[in-house]
């Protein structure tokens, strides 16, 4: 394709400036062209015809004056700065329309092809005006993107002729992992937990912080019963503790090859991203320190510990835009890592394949080292698959193999965690959907039961 056609082909694309003919034009022509081919039928002469074709596109080109100038038209995208993965947005375009003119428009917005595109968006603007565009879309995947340009096609009242214009309008838009279970946490844990079936534990009678002096209700235990208060107040009044704060959370995300496995929405990595993000809220919200740790083959992202719930911004923005390599996780260098620079005894949560942990037998040895000084917790996602196959019905040969091989696996696995578990090191699996929840729930198991 040579370089003339390229330009004219993109200007049908909805890209560069030009003057393109409507459908309503090309109809024109048509009829016009069937009128003057069965005139020639009664001897009407050519130069008839084409003088009469060249006529009308002439006065066809009127047309033109009775749309606004490229110069008359303004333009501003108004949108949000963050994206959250699968939620569906609204983009507002203000088009004002400084001319005597009114037009009917055609508008195709630059979003990226990750993005939702409900494009074209037809109307109309009526002369000297200001109007308001909006349309929904979604991101589906992760990261940081541009957008520049503004394709924008419209028309006289008589439709004619179309003028295109691209506009420049230079916006960036971050999408972050979604944060519903997230916001949920935070606005009642209890409620979020109780939800899925989960409940926040107690924890053990008398140990922890002293909080405060509350009146008795039944169920409380009298054993906390504060009786100076009770004398003075001439009530019932017990003593409330609540777990010690302050203490250290290392999330560990593994970014390798197998977390790039899909499931019924998004991947691995976009879940375990999910599920370390409700931990951190649930771990700052307490007053915890939090910090999170990316790996792959090599470190990706180390964010600090700290605490207060302005931190999870900090944590957000340090790992919004993680990306699965295609390479195998390093999982001893990075334990080894973390040995030199978390000092203090902390909770490591790991999101990984559990199956592919289990036959690393250099991070058994490593991670031997570190249960001295810490606890440790490995969450992975449960193999769907792999469970279908098993309650699979073995009705044929190829379906007793599968079947077989399956249980096979399931039985390895299940041998190869008890093997780490004796270690003290334990691992548990969760459905896609109640990997946050489980999550959460492990965490304030701990911190309830003072382990740390």
């Amino acid at each position: 394709m040579t370089k003339s056609l390229k330009s004219w082909w993109a200007r049908f694309l909805f890209q560069d400036r030009g003057i393109l003919p409507t459908k309503r034009l090309l109809l024109v022509f048509l009829i016009l062209s069937l009128g003057l081919g069965l005139g020639t039928i009664w001897e009407i002469s050519w130069g008839f015809v084409i003088t009469t074709n060249i006529i009308v596109l002439f006065i066809s080109l009127t047309d033109l004056f009775f749309s606004p100038k490229k110069k008359q038209l303004f333009f501003q995208r108004l949108m949000a700065e963050e994206f959250e993965r699968g939620i569906s947005y609204t983009v507002k375009i203000e088009v004002q329309n400084d001319s005597p003119y009114p037009f009917s428009y055609r508008l195709v917005d630059g979003l990226p092809q990750s993005f939702e595109r409900p494009f074209p968006i037809i109307g109309s603007i009526s002369k000297e005006s200001t109007v308001e565009i909006s349309y929904c879309t979604s991101a589906l995947m992760r990261g940081k993107y541009e957008i520049k340009k503004l394709y924008f096609r419209y028309a006289s009242l008589m439709g004619l002729w179309e003028k295109q214009m691209t506009v420049e309008l230079a916006d960036s838009v971050k999408v972050i992992p979604d944060l519903t279970e997230t916001k949920q946490y935070l606005e009642n844990a209890q409620k979020y937990l109780v939800y899925e079936g989960l409940k926040i534990r107690r924890q053990r009678s008398g140990v922890g912080e002293f909080s405060k002096i509350r009146n008795y209700v039944v169920g409380d235990d009298p054993r906390k019963i504060n009786w100076r208060q009770t004398a003075k107040l001439r009530e019932v009044m017990t003593n409330e503790y609540e777990p010690e704060h302050g203490k250290y959370i290392t999330i560990l995300i593994d970014c390798g090859r197998m977390m790039g496995a899909e499931l019924s929405k998004g991947n691995r990595l976009e879940k375990a991203l999910e599920a370390a993000l409700t931990v951190t809220a649930a771990a700052l919200q307490k007053g915890d320190y939090v910090s999170v740790l990316a790996f792959s083959k090599d470190m990706k992202v180390f964010v600090p510990p700290a605490k207060g719930i302005a931190h999870l911004q900090t944590i957000l923005q340090a790992i919004y835009s993680l990306k699965v390599d295609a390479a195998e996780s390093n999982y001893a260098a990075i334990l080894q890592y973390l040995e030199m620079v978390q000092k203090k005894r902390s909770l490591l949560l790991l999101f990984s394949d559990v199956r592919t942990f289990l036959h690393e037998e250099s991070a058994l040895m490593l991670l031997r080292r570190l249960r001295q000084r810490h606890l440790f917790l490995m969450i992975g996602i449960e193999d769907q698959t792999l469970l279908r196959r098993v309650k699979e019905e073995p009705n044929t040969v190829q379906a007793a193999m599968r079947k077989s091989i399956a249980q096979q696996q399931i039985l390895v696995k299940k041998r190869e965690k008890i093997k780490w578990e004796k270690q003290g090191l334990q691992m548990i699996e969760a459905r896609e959907e109640k990997l946050a929840i489980t999550a959460v729930s492990h965490y304030i198991d701990t911190i309830n039961q003072n382990l740390l």
